[in-house]
């Protein structure tokens, strides 16, 4: 089934809802936002949490498909109505319904949220926005259609040290960029051998509902739920997409990217089931105002990453001193948090990018640091600029807790959906990043070979790679 026929059969149509005039009422009245929320274990409680915890915010539906998340999720807003199914949750509560979160795993976010805005509810959407690259398109091309408010859930995208960088580099402070390196060293990777049989499915879990439009196929405990999916292929997105997506916001803004022309990822064969767990992707951009003629983009993810090269030695840093040892020991933990990593003047941060232009270099750890200029091998000073451009666009002070900071993207959708504001990754912007995520993970399923990206048509030169940008969605 494919997402035309999907959306026939399951929207808003189907259900048989009418939009009533009251269907928006808290977006039209500016008082209060009746949410529904479609995932609520794990990230999916964190994003429970921070919508609620605005003050304009009524929590009314809860969805999970399983029950034991759902319960937890309960107890703290016990008025709300219980559900495993989005579909028939949407159905039943359609007009009492203002906005709808999506914080599934990464295969059904388009689905539940294609068929929220089907129905013109504002969509939270958690990052990476969609599983397949027609998916993205297709989020953005609805949203516009309907101007719906939207949000991608990049909740760093509204933190003080990343709204900083973003207006250093669009000021020249490095000149115009002609290379990015951006690295995380998490392991969202499966290297290991093809599951065999099945394990009885527990009590707690719908396992048809969880499995959604992907295919069929049998449990196996441990192997996909709760947390393993992002590392197959039919259901997440890798290290690309978990960490990839946050890491890449900053510079991908900055510098006003679109999608990139060609791609080419080094790592191991693909075995059709779990992304590699070491990968090192090359982008090349068409040129903006703020790059050279054309930009050149390398991502590594993995154990020991990134791979030094002369673009990341840092002033007081030994030759021999790479990432390795810290990529090590956190690649292994297979971490969800967002970990900052503080690290010293003299090594390269956990997880960071690095800007190359005509006139230095700056770094951005990640994150809640200050990004820092490297000239000729040397750190230099720029706290006038940071200064000047702080006052310019009235960023204040940088506030170093995410328990205070993390919220406020999520307060910034719920003020959308309010009419106070607008997003600062609504799907037009996120569908493009996303977009770029995506066609990375496709190329590691052809190792050592250039993809060439046509934007307008939507399609690789490479006829062989189109077969993976939509995905048939089975009937559940």
């Amino acid at each position: 089934m494919n997402k035309r026929e999907f959306l026939k059969t399951t929207g808003a149509g189907a259900l048989g809802i009418m939009l009533a005039p009251s269907l928006l009422h808290a977006v039209r009245d500016g008082k209060r936002l009746r949410t529904a929320h479609i995932g609520v274990g794990n990230m999916g409680n964190e994003d429970l949490k921070a919508i609620a915890s605005h003050p304009s915010v009524d929590v009314v539906a809860l969805c999970d498909v399983d029950a034991v998340y759902l319960a937890e999720a309960h107890k703290s807003h016990p008025a709300a109505r219980t559900f495993s199914d989005y579909r028939t949750m949407l159905e039943e509560m359609g007009n009492e319904i203002d906005a709808v979160i999506v914080s599934t795993p990464d295969h059904t976010h388009a689905p539940a949220s294609m068929l929220a805005m089907e129905m013109d509810k504002p969509v939270y959407c958690q990052k990476p926005l969609t599983h397949y690259v027609s998916e993205s398109r297709a989020m953005k091309k609805m949203a516009a259609d309907k101007g719906l408010v939207t949000q991608m859930g990049i909740q760093v995208h509204s933190f003080y040290d990343y709204k900083l960088a973003t207006l250093l580099i669009q000021s020249g402070i490095i000149g115009k960029v002609h290379t990015v390196h951006a690295w995380s060293p998490k392991n969202w990777g499966y290297d290991g051998p093809l599951p065999e049989g099945k394990d009885p499915v527990p009590e707690r879990l719908d396992w048809n509902l969880w499995l959604g439009t992907s295919p069929m196929r049998p449990y196996k405990e441990g192997m996909y739920h709760p947390g393993n999916w992002r590392k197959l292929m039919d259901y997440g997105c890798g290290t690309l997409g978990d960490m990839g997506v946050h890491i890449f916001d900053t510079p991908y803004n900055a510098l006003q990217l679109g999608v990139p022309r060609t791609i080419m990822t080094e790592c191991r064969p693909t075995n059709g089931f779990g992304y590699p767990e070491r990968n090192k992707v090359t982008y090349e951009f068409p040129g903006t105002d703020y790059t050279a003629e054309s930009l050149k983009w390398i991502w590594y993810d993995g154990e020991g990453a990134p791979a030094m090269n002369e673009d990341l030695v840092l002033p007081g840093m030994e030759s021999g001193d790479s990432a390795e040892k810290k990529g090590k020991e956190t690649g292994k933990k297979d971490k969800i948090s967002l970990d900052a990593g503080v690290a010293g003047e003299n090594e390269l941060p956990e997880q960071g990018a690095m800007f190359i232009g005509e006139k230095g270099r700056l770094l951005l750890p990640h994150f809640m640091q200050l990004p820092r200029k490297i000239v000729n091998g040397k750190y230099v000073d720029i706290s006038g600029e940071i200064a000047k451009v702080s006052k310019k666009h009235k960023l204040g002070e940088p506030v170093r807790n995410y328990g205070t900071e993390g919220p406020k993207h999520y307060h910034q959708f719920v003020d959308a959906c309010l009419g106070k504001g607008e997003c600062t990754a609504p799907f037009d912007y996120a569908a493009r990043l996303t977009e770029t995520i995506l066609l990375g993970t496709i190329a590691g399923r052809f190792p050592g070979e250039t993809l060439h990206w046509d934007a307008e048509k939507a399609r690789f030169r490479e006829d062989k790679a189109n077969v993976y940008l939509a995905g048939d969605y089975r009937s559940f």
